[in-house]
């Protein structure tokens, strides 16, 4: 049976755990090899690890996404090593420093639209002057429900978020004639390690969480990778400047 991503090279950015390893391994499954990126060594070797064990071609290259240096190396080592890229998944990213937009410290704002927004489009600059060279491409970024809603006491973070799905429809538009397609995914509280962790110390935030999604739970990153397997795969070939909302329902209230 044919698979969605036969023969296609992948980086996955953010690949150590969650939604980036679930993804990650989705690629696999379809017939892609990865390449997995991240700041976190363990966790994105533990990511590789887990392909190889499956039978799958993978590597780890670190990478800080905050740094142009670091992110065309990145792209530079999945051509060396592949020999093509074909699918981009941008989605390393921090989570919320909670407070008031008038409390906010710079310092936190900084940090988070660096990575969260800086680096997304430092990603996409150098996967799609590689993808322009190959006439080809599909780049998936994350955003976030909060990417095309409001939340309160997050400014830095909903700002992020909004500022990918806007710099997603740009670039989609810039490039839609290059043969290189570009969409978002815009996930709701999915149960990854960062939030369990919190929800260990706080249960009545998780139930919080859950209470915001009309299909009355939290999300699997798994269900998040099948979304970007799909917008990475030839069967949404129509399908660019797209921003999917992967959330329960969150945004339709």
């Amino acid at each position: 049976m044919t698979q969605l991503l036969d023969d296609k090279v992948a980086i996955v950015t953010g690949g150590s755990s969650g939604i980036g390893r679930a993804c990650a391994l989705a690629f696999v499954r379809e017939g892609a090899k990865v390449v997995i990126a991240d700041v976190d060594v363990e966790g994105g070797e533990e990511t590789v690890h887990i392909i190889r064990e499956a039978g799958g071609e993978s590597i780890f290259v670190k990478t800080d996404v905050t740094k142009a240096t670091e992110v065309e190396a990145m792209v530079n080592k999945a051509v060396e090593t592949y020999g093509r890229l074909d699918c981009g998944f941008n989605n390393a990213g921090v989570g919320p420093v909670y407070c008031l937009t008038a409390d906010y410290k710079e310092e936190d704002w900084d940090r988070i639209i660096s990575i969260n927004l800086k680096g997304v489009w430092l990603c996409m600059k150098y996967e799609i002057r590689q993808m322009l060279k190959q006439g080809k491409g599909a780049i998936t970024n994350t955003a976030s429900a909060v990417g095309l809603v409001g939340i309160e006491n997050r400014p830095a973070y909903v700002a992020s978020k909004h500022g990918v799905v806007g710099l997603t429809k740009v670039a989609a538009l810039d490039y839609a004639t290059a043969g290189i397609r570009i969409n978002a995914v815009c996930p709701g509280y999915i149960r990854t390690p960062m939030l369990e962790h919190v929800w260990e110390s706080d249960p009545e935030a998780e139930k919080v969480a859950t209470a915001r999604h009309p299909i009355g739970r939290v999300g699997a990153p798994g269900e998040v990778a099948e979304a970007v397997v799909w917008l990475s795969s030839d069967a949404a070939s129509f399908v660019t400047g797209h921003s999917l909302a992967v959330d329960g329902g969150w945004v339709s209230r």
